[in-house]
């Protein structure tokens, strides 16, 4: 469940009218944006990440950094933000919004990458907005 305990749930006809075609795609039918095109992979400024489907903050700005994976990558999310469960396959772990259940990518450990955690959440960067930090 979110931090804040809120669970967000709508028809998939009513995710078609507030997300856009790519959106959809991705948080709803579980797709990936393409390596290197996302608006947040190289992006480093001060503020919070939230859903771009229900609005929810997901991560902080100082737990991104730059893995070169092509995505958004975070060592870590809000206490309760982010739900984890194996693919199918059985060989990744898909991370969703623990609010509403937006598909957000894929969480890797001990890549060696020195973060805290030992964790790579490797987010499309369709499935979140940028909230930037009061001055």
């Amino acid at each position: 469940m979110a931090p804040s305990g809120l669970v967000v749930e709508k028809a998939e006809e009513e995710w078609k009218t507030i997300l856009s075609p790519e959106q959809f795609r991705i948080l709803r039918q579980k797709g990936t944006e393409e390596r290197g095109t996302g608006e947040y992979d190289k992006f480093f400024k001060e503020g919070i990440f939230n859903c771009v489907g229900c609005k929810t903050p997901l991560y902080k700005s100082t737990t991104k950094f730059d893995s070169g994976c092509g995505w958004p990558a975070f060592f870590e999310g809000f206490p309760g933000a982010i739900n984890r469960s194996p693919d199918p396959d059985g060989r990744r772990t898909e991370i969703t919004c623990a609010a509403c259940g937006g598909h957000l990518g894929h969480v890797f450990k001990g890549e060696g990458h020195g973060t805290p955690t030992d964790e790579r959440h490797c987010v499309n960067s369709v499935s979140i907005n940028f909230n930037p930090a009061k001055p």
